[in-house]
């Protein structure tokens, strides 16, 4: 074993003088042979020395290689020529101590011929030895590990791990996928005012989602509210008209459509099975000139509440995702390429904070699209509170979640809590009930009532699971059309 120049190691096994080694003739005396640590002869090659060479001693296991001028031992001095292929220099071996007694070989040394095919069976019998000895200890069943990667172990070693590295790999592959689907809008307002012969029409770029190949696309309400012209541009370049199917009376969504068929499109997921830090991918147009934007980023939260321009929106999934303006209207992905969300805000005094609507509460109003209907939302006719933990115990109420219907820290107390010949007053529902659920789903702070209730349509009759006085009731209920001007 030969130690690095200037590494600490306490052992250097190169010679501090070169020799060239030369083979003993065949029919020489047999050679005496090293002994291993408990004495018994180990066979090797035996290699001559010439007369004028002499090894030096070899140092002590894990002491330094320090040549000192001291007499060399006595079976390093210089020895007769005749006797030079009897002599074999000290073997050092790992573990093995050189004060240890040497023996010589008892046996004749066979020709090279011979001896190199001893060599040859005792290297197959030795590696043949070594596989079966592994197998049967079912070392070579083990699956291989990434090298550099580590988990801690309950006796505090780190014990190597497979290592699975696929979030770059689903984010090319969504973005490959997906891509097609995502559209530019390009709004423009042709009104000008006639008594400034200098204003010019105004315009505004932003982004969609195609969810059918024929034509339907789904985006923000503020990328095509108010315009006079849309321009719709496909992956290919190619631009079409287009014209406002719809505007969502609820959440800032709009349905855009366009005369074409057979176009990519991208298949919307389930919202709500979405985790806080899961990984999410944005594709979409910022700032209007930089088209195809692929970003990544995770759920940082979820059922967040913004206001906006003097509108509140609420269930929002905030996302670290770069989202800019352009980039409205554009689809929040997860990595399997699934629409989970349509970007809509980001908060402009921050960085790494932006918003989109779940497509779940999108998914009832581009089945109308559809259907041919126009857009409506439903209507229960409530004012209620979130309960949570403390508004429990503030209030000493039964139950840690669910939609407590009063006005009392609503602000709004001049307005009833149930709105007098609305769906829930026509269903019985009175002040102080708590809704538990709606068709067995249940009212928590990560499904809002609101947000159940904007999954139905209207005309639809649900049954609201009911807490009053503490005891549990069911209310079936006929979904109103929310009114415009909530």
């Amino acid at each position: 074993m030969t130690d690095k120049p200037g590494s600490d190691s306490r052992r250097d096994d190169s010679p501090t003088e070169p020799y060239a080694p030369t083979f003993p003739d065949p029919a020489s005396e047999p050679a005496p042979m090293a002994a291993d640590a408990g004495g018994a002869p180990i066979t090797a090659p035996v290699v001559g020395l010439p007369a004028d060479v002499s090894p030096e001693p070899a140092p002590e296991v894990g002491e330094r290689y320090s040549p000192t001028p001291e007499t060399r031992p006595g079976w390093a001095a210089p020895v007769d020529p005749s006797a030079a292929a009897r002599t074999t220099p000290e073997v050092w071996f790992e573990g093995i101590r050189r004060d240890q007694p040497s023996a010589t070989a008892t046996r004749t040394r066979p020709g090279l011929g011979s001896l190199f095919a001893a060599c040859i069976v005792s290297a197959v019998l030795a590696s043949s030895g070594t596989f079966l000895a592994l197998d049967a200890s079912g070392a070579l069943d083990r699956p291989v590990t990434a090298a550099g990667t580590s988990t801690p172990t309950g006796s505090g070693v780190s014990a190597p791990q497979p290592v699975t590295v696929n979030e770059n790999s689903a984010i090319i592959d969504v973005a490959t996928k997906t891509s097609p689907a995502v559209v530019r809008i390009t709004s423009t307002d042709t009104a000008t005012n006639p008594n400034d012969p200098f204003s010019v029409p105004q315009e505004g770029v932003g982004s969609g989602i195609v969810y059918d190949s024929n034509g339907w696309i789904l985006t923000n309400r503020h990328v095509v509210s108010g315009s006079s012209k849309l321009t719709v541009e496909i992956k290919d370049g190619r631009t079409f008209p287009g014209t406002i199917y719809g505007i969502d009376t609820l959440t800032d969504l709009a349905i855009v459509k366009i005369d074409e068929t057979g176009l990519a499109t991208a298949p919307l997921g389930d919202s709500d099975e979405l985790k806080v830090g899961q990984l999410v991918i944005a594709i979409g147009n910022p700032l209007g000139d930089f088209k195809d934007t692929v970003t990544s980023g995770i759920v940082s939260a979820t059922g967040r509440s913004i206001n906006v321009s003097g509108a509140q929106l609420n269930n929002l999934i905030q996302t670290d995702a770069a989202i800019n303006p352009g980039n409205s209207g554009g689809p929040l992905l997860d990595a399997a390429g699934n629409v989970i969300g349509i970007n809509t805000a980001l908060a402009s005094s921050a960085n790494g904070i932006g918003f989109a609507i779940p497509i779940n509460i999108a998914r009832p109003i581009t089945q109308q699209a559809l259907a041919g209907k126009p857009l409506a939302r439903p209507y229960i006719g409530v004012r209620y509170q979130p309960i949570n933990v403390a508004l429990q115990e503030q209030l000493k109420l039964p139950v840690s979640a669910g939609a407590l219907i009063d006005v009392s820290g609503t602000g709004s107390t001049s307005d009833p809590a149930v709105v007098p010949g609305g769906p829930a007053d026509k269903a019985g529902v009175k002040q102080g009930d708590i809704i538990t659920s709606i068709d067995g789903r249940k009212v928590d702070q990560d499904h809002s009532l609101d947000a159940i209730v904007s999954q139905f349509s209207p005309g639809q009759t649900v049954t609201l699971g009911i807490l009053r006085n503490g005891q549990s009731q069911d209310i079936h209920l006929t979904l109103g059309t929310r009114p415009g001007n909530l």
